[in-house]
């Protein structure tokens, strides 16, 4: 089957947001289109192809059996793209940029360190750091906007088309004010009581929250604001002493070390969970990426840094 000369770079990249983000208005704001131009270039996609890829209804986007197949080479198809140009631009092995995405829990801990030693041995390519959620990074991953993410494993279902390399483990934990009056709790149903800053849905470290809780009988919390912000969460926690913030371990080790924040003594262990290297499965990767990958795994694995849970 020849390829329809009509499917360009634009109509894969519309289709693959919308299908990640399930939502129109989101992945306009990630590819700095309109609404109506974004479903534009969606419709002439679905009519070149013959097929409906992706379905609206009330409750959101969801892809389509056809669309399902489709999305993972389309996905491909733009990264290995995306990776050609940026090869060719190069104009040596050693110079260039290098675009890494880095989950809070991360950004902080791990990512410093491995940015400073990048810069001793490749001065001349120049580093882009993007912190945010998941689902954010990984779709920026697989769509060629970003070169490595350093994060939890997601789903599965967020991990198709990548591949994934540990370099540690780390717990989910319960902290809250040094003077809060929950800072002798050691049952989760007791934080019912407390003002409770819970992970979103998009989140890698949700999903094992939620088990932790079905699998003790405790219900989702009421008084809960759901936020990925490490700056949001720490201002909250510690200017209220009612607020209980639940968060991998990375993001507030420095707190708690520090005494700033102090770490409840509920049993967290089931939500313990790999931290790792993601980037793009069947792409040869640059000098670059895999210098920077190379260094991220000698930092975790010389005994430098320590498992994240033990810290």
């Amino acid at each position: 089957m020849k390829v329809d000369r009509r499917i360009k770079f634009r109509h894969l990249d519309a289709f693959s947001a919308i299908a990640r983000a399930r939502s129109f208005k989101q992945a306009a704001e990630q590819l700095n289109l309109t609404q109506p131009a974004i479903s534009k270039t969606l419709k002439e996609l679905e009519d070149i192809l013959g097929v409906v890829v992706l379905e609206r209804s009330r409750s959101g986007v969801s892809l389509t059996p056809q669309g399902e197949v489709f999305l993972q080479f389309a996905e491909q198809s733009t990264a290995a793209l995306r990776h050609g140009l940026r090869s060719l631009r190069a104009t040596d092995s050693a110079a260039g940029q290098l675009k890494l995405g880095a989950l809070p829990s991360v950004a902080s801990c791990l990512l410093p360190d491995a940015v400073r030693a990048f810069a001793a041995k490749s001065p001349d390519t120049r580093v882009e750091v993007h912190e945010g959620p998941h689902h954010d990074l990984t779709t920026r991953l697989r769509s060629g906007g970003l070169d490595l993410v350093v994060g939890r494993l997601g789903k599965p279902d967020t991990m198709v088309g990548l591949s994934f390399q540990q370099l540690y483990s780390e717990d989910v934990v319960v902290v809250a004010h040094p003077e809060s009056p929950a800072t002798g709790l050691r049952d989760a149903a007791d934080l019912e009581a407390f003002r409770v800053l819970y992970p979103p849905k998009d989140s890698a470290i949700r999903p094992l929250v939620a088990r932790l809780l079905i699998a003790r009988g405790v219900p989702l919390f009421r008084n809960r604001i759901e936020t990925a912000s490490p700056a949001f969460g720490r201002a909250v926690t510690l200017a209220d002493r009612n607020t209980v913030w639940i968060i991998s371990k990375g993001v507030v080790a420095d707190d708690i070390v520090k005494g700033r924040l102090v770490q409840l003594e509920i049993e967290m262990a089931s939500t313990r969970g790999a931290v790792g290297i993601m980037s793009r499965a069947e792409e040869v990767p640059s000098v670059a990426t895999r210098t920077f990958a190379t260094l991220l795994s000698d930092l975790c694995g010389n005994g430098d840094r320590r498992d994240a849970a033990s810290l």
